[in-house]
């Protein structure tokens, strides 16, 4: 929290506006715990089957739980009983589902789309040239609430280059809101990067090895 408070007095922006979401992804529930008891409230799971097990495991502790990763269709109905928020919408029939399995008794589930603005083959997310017709379509389904926009820029040190990322992020944000979509979130930035992206304009940073330890290379990075 040090880091993103420092970040937005350094962008003239209020700490309030960014929200710290622990990916927790591969760490155990005591990782968890630990974290939840220091004040933490926020989680991010990429994995469904073991996010379910720990989501039922914690289930006694108030945590607002964020489903990161990416989700196949067969799995839209545990996430969608689960989650409090869903990061990667990349396409209509993931939103479609999540919106049919949403139990009317819960609140909306909070979406965002993610978009892949590197343009790697290899990684999930909406052209950017698609957005807007997506992010109009969700936004139009019930059970479901459109807040936002979310990307995971290529791996590179080149800072210029991430910062170009966020801002055409929020750009995109931007004009589909002069469209008519009320979005208030832009998920981007991680335990590398979270400064540049709280300058562009992140309300959700991603932050896993800087909260939890580094974890297993071979699962991966999303914080």
């Amino acid at each position: 929290m040090q880091r993103i408070d420092a970040a937005c007095r350094q962008a003239r922006r209020p700490p309030a506006s960014v929200l710290l979401l622990a990916i927790s992804k591969t760490f155990p529930t005591p990782s968890i715990q630990e974290a939840y008891f220091a004040g933490q409230r926020s989680f991010g799971e990429n994995y469904v089957q073991e996010a379910v097990e720990k989501i039922t495991e914690l289930a006694g502790l108030d945590i607002d739980w964020h489903f990161t990763g990416p989700l196949q269709s067969n799995k839209t109905r545990l996430v969608a009983s689960h989650f409090n928020w869903v990061h990667g919408i990349d396409r209509y029939k993931i939103a479609q589902r999540l919106s049919e399995a949403r139990d009317a008794h819960l609140p909306p589930l909070n979406v965002c789309i993610q978009v892949n603005l590197s343009g790697e083959a290899t990684k999930g997310g909406a052209d950017r040239n698609s957005v807007s017709d997506l992010a109009h379509a969700v936004a139009m389904l019930p059970r479901l609430r459109l807040r936002g926009l979310m990307t995971i820029p290529e791996p590179t040190p080149d800072a210029a280059l991430l910062r170009r990322r966020y801002a055409e992020l929020r750009s995109l944000r931007d004009a589909l809101n002069t469209d008519g979509l009320g979005l208030d979130t832009l998920s981007m930035g991680m335990s590398s990067d979270l400064e540049l992206a709280i300058e562009e304009g992140a309300t959700i940073v991603r932050v896993g090895s800087a909260i939890f330890g580094a974890r297993n290379p071979a699962n991966g990075t999303t914080g």
